[in-house]
């Protein structure tokens, strides 16, 4: 398990609102996709210089493909982080401000203080 590797992929697609509609609509194949391209690659590294040895286990790949936010809350990705990403997802769903919020509050409510250690 990577928190580190959770937290890069949020924060980069959370940048790209290419990224971001393509894991709205299609989770499992930008999840591959991203897995593939971009989990291997430094950030803010000038020449492509990458690493080999970064990879999602199947409990972080699932949680990601389901857009199982508490589920990220639980393994410890960053809550601003998922939760800035699946509100430019899911807002737009909700017919009240602050409807994706309350919910997912209401979602990782059962996760006891202190929250999981994001530190990576």
């Amino acid at each position: 398990m990577s928190k580190y590797l959770l937290n890069k992929f949020l924060y980069t697609v959370d940048r790209d609102p290419e990224l971001v509609e393509r894991y709205r609509t299609d989770p499992v194949a930008t999840v591959e996709r991203w897995e593939a391209e971009y989990a291997n690659r430094l950030l803010n590294c000038v020449g492509g210089e990458a690493t080999t040895w970064l990879a999602f286990d199947d409990t972080e790949r699932a949680a990601l493909a389901g857009h199982d936010y508490p589920k990220l809350f639980e393994l410890g990705a960053h809550p601003f982080l998922t939760l800035t990403l699946f509100i430019g997802m899911f807002e737009r769903d909700y017919p009240e401000p602050l409807g994706f919020q309350l919910e997912y509050a209401r979602r990782v409510s059962h996760v006891p203080m202190p929250y999981p250690d994001i530190s990576t």
